[in-house]
């Protein structure tokens, strides 16, 4: 409190002479301060005023720094100081001082500063008293005034902090909540840094506003001469009340902030677990000094900050994790497969660390053939992630085995049932001939698939499906009904998870209806379309992951091929080998290989019974047209031994023997294929292109 305006009291020239009675009957202390010497005189009852003993002081004003706390010194001498810069005949200030008890006291002190005839101050003559009674009620509705206000304050901040605090997410919205407008107002800090614990280093991650970073500061040391450092040391918050005590007690980071106009600041610790894991500093341009009730809230705002700091780096390190987890299981390239453009596409949901898994595949397979595979594993955390990876993997060597479909997918839904874990899994497996299009479907509990044809138009292609994997090896409902779809060149079929399809409220044939509709009017290329397709997820947003697979049949030189036929023949059944054989000898016509109808019919006569008589199992007998620079006709006999077929001599009276060699002589090409835990033999005859 400072009165400039007040009257000085007029004390004789040769004071301290004639002390005057009545200024001693008030209890009144009297000084002559000499502007040159330097010298601070002072009478008995100055000597009171500041509880000295006149051995205690010499006459120096820096001695009175024993009673006169720091803070208010520099008050003192900056008034002082500008009072006869200004050209004031008098100031009066009131300002506080320490006694010999250590209570602080209330004090007055009135000045009359003499100038020569320049006008520059020579001397200047006062006197101080205890003003402690006069401030008392003053100094309760203030305080009283202060407390109200540091209360509604104190409420106001640690509800709002601590509300944006607890939708913060990340690192970086733990920052945004701190940093924005709104942040930095509530907290009444002009800026604000904070800085991470990282290998015994403190790695600045947040400063603001613009223009208030310090050179160097981005990584330091925590020995270094910083107040973050010292705090994360000590485990201390650090209150630095005024310019002054700034610059001396960090002289290598002052310089860089006098721009800022800084009067104080608190560094905080912030401290999770009984560790330091940062620290946070709040710069202050418009008050000096922190009272009790504002250094507690502040220490408890660092502790809240610190909860959400550590939450939302375990969260990001949790999300890393996951992600690369699932990124891991992913394929890390699509294989290139002749006849068609394949384009995938996954994006994680707005969960972060709560990743799904969703996952695709192709599979390239003998004969032309590939294997689509989509899916996803019930859950969102690491562990689907782990079993949709150990999924994918036994998908990929079931169908690389040779086994049909339906095979692939029971076996995929017992390995899963028999594994350690309580998820199931949807999936759809989609084996595609791409010489002839055809294509064989099974789904587990997944959504449809849907094909786009040349003209743009889309339709969902309702496929008879089963329970998911896991879930039907549980009941013993292993057996999956297989559908078959004919894709033409130029047709793209779009396998995807529901994510891509499923929205709140919504209903799922409303969703596949809206894909549909999207499908049609989107980009032609195929790449261009899953592009677009998985934008549009990105902007929906939702917590769920999309996965996404779209494999389109190019246009073909040659003609259409016929298509593909299978037919199980099982060992002591002879309605299915008579099957077996009509099978082969109306597609071979159909095909327009009556040419080589008796010998394709007598091969593959003898190489199913050749299955049947050396395995104890059944065969598989598959017929395909290969289109390519010649036509040919493809049979595959597949059975449940691993031992390989042998020629025999059968000798000129033998009635056995002579199989393979039939084989050799009317085949143009044959050979054997490993598959699972049994074998394939196949063979190839050149046949005309149909009229």
């Amino acid at each position: 409190m400072v009165d400039r305006g007040a009257s000085a009291p007029s004390l004789p020239d040769d004071w301290p002479a004639h002390p005057d009675p009545i200024l001693a009957l008030n209890r009144m202390g009297s000084f002559d301060w000499d502007l040159d010497t330097g010298l601070f005189h002072m009478d008995a009852q100055a000597h009171e005023v500041f509880d000295l003993r006149p051995d205690e002081y010499d006459g120096h004003p820096e001695t009175l720094a024993v009673r006169v706390p720091r803070p208010e010194a520099y008050r003192l001498d900056g008034l002082v100081s500008q009072a006869m810069k200004d050209g004031s005949e008098n100031y009066g200030v009131y300002f506080r001082i320490r006694r010999r008890d250590g209570t602080l006291r209330w004090t007055h002190t009135q000045g009359y500063i003499r100038r020569d005839e320049t006008g520059r101050p020579r001397r200047i003559i006062g006197i101080v008293r205890d003003a402690t009674q006069e401030l008392a009620e003053i100094e309760d509705r203030r305080n009283q005034a202060a407390q109200d206000e540091a209360h509604r304050r104190q409420t106001n901040v640690v509800q709002l902090t601590t509300a944006a605090l607890a939708h913060a997410r990340t690192v970086q919205d733990v920052i945004d909540a701190l940093k924005d407008t709104h942040g930095l107002t509530h907290l009444g800090a002009t800026s604000l840094v904070m800085g991470l614990v990282e290998a015994g280093r403190i790695r600045l991650i947040a400063e603001g506003p613009a223009g208030s970073f310090v050179p160097g500061t981005d990584v330091t040391r925590i020995d270094e001469p910083y107040p973050m450092s010292e705090v994360v040391r000590t485990l201390t918050p650090k209150f630095i009340e005024s310019p002054e005590e700034f610059a001396e007690g960090y002289p290598v980071l002052w310089p860089h902030i006098t721009d800022l106009d800084i009067t104080s600041a608190a560094y905080l610790p912030l401290i999770a677990q009984a560790r330091p894991i940062g620290a946070v500093g709040l710069l202050y341009s418009d008050r000096r000094g922190f009272t009790p009730d504002e250094r507690n809230v502040l220490v408890a705002l660092g502790s809240s900050i610190a909860q959400s700091l550590q939450r939302a780096m375990l969260y990001e390190q949790e999300k890393d994790l996951a992600a690369g987890l699932q990124q891991a299981m992913l394929p890390r390239s699509i294989p290139s497969v002749p006849g068609a453009e394949v384009a995938v596409r996954y994006r994680s949901g707005s969960l972060g660390r709560d990743i799904g898994g969703d996952w695709y595949d192709l599979i390239p397979l003998p004969g032309g053939r590939v294997g689509a595979v989509i899916g996803d594993v019930q859950g969102h955390d690491t562990h689907a992630a782990a079993v949709m990876g150990q999924l994918r993997i036994v998908l990929r060597a079931y169908a690389a085995e040779g086994h049909t479909p339906a095979t692939v997918m029971a076996r995929a839904s017992v390995f899963l049932h028999e594994l350690d874990t309580d998820r199931f899994a949807t999936c759809l497996y989609a084996e595609a001939d791409l010489s002839t299009g055809v294509v064989q479907v099974v789904r587990a509990g997944h959504i449809d698939p849907l094909v786009r044809q040349t003209d743009g138009t889309c339709r969902r292609v309702a496929v008879e499906g089963g329970l998911p994997l896991g879930l039907s090896a549980e009941f013993g409902r292993i057996e999956y009904p297989v559908s078959t779809i004919e894709l033409d060149p130029g047709h793209t079929l779009l396998l995807c998870t529901d994510g891509l399809v499923e929205q709140p409220g919504a209903d799922l044939d409303d969703g596949m209806q809206t894909l549909a509709a999207m499908i049609k009017t989107g980009p032609d290329d195929v790449y261009d379309l899953a592009d677009l397709l998985i934008d549009v997820a990105e902007e929906r947003g939702g917590d769920d992951d999309v996965a996404l697979l779209l494999l389109r049949r190019r246009s073909l030189d040659t003609p259409k091929s016929g298509g593909r036929l299978q037919q199980h023949v099982a060992p002591g059944d002879p309605e299915a080998l008579s099957q077996a054989r009509h099978m082969i000898r109306a597609a071979v016509r159909a095909w327009g290989a009556r040419e080589r109808a008796d010998e394709i019919e007598l091969v593959a006569d003898e190489l199913i019974t050749n299955a049947l008589m050396h395995t104890e199992g059944s065969a598989v007998v598959t017929l395909r047209v290969l289109a390519g620079t010649d036509r040919r006709l493809r049979v595959e006999v597949e059975d449940s031994s691993s031992a390989l077929p042998r020629r025999r001599d059968a000798g000129e009276s033998g009635v056995s023997g002579r199989g393979l060699l039939l084989v050799d002589m009317l085949t143009d090409v044959w050979g054997v294929e490993a598959r699972g835990g049994g074998k394939c033999v196949w063979c190839e005859f050149v046949v005309p292109e149909r009229g």
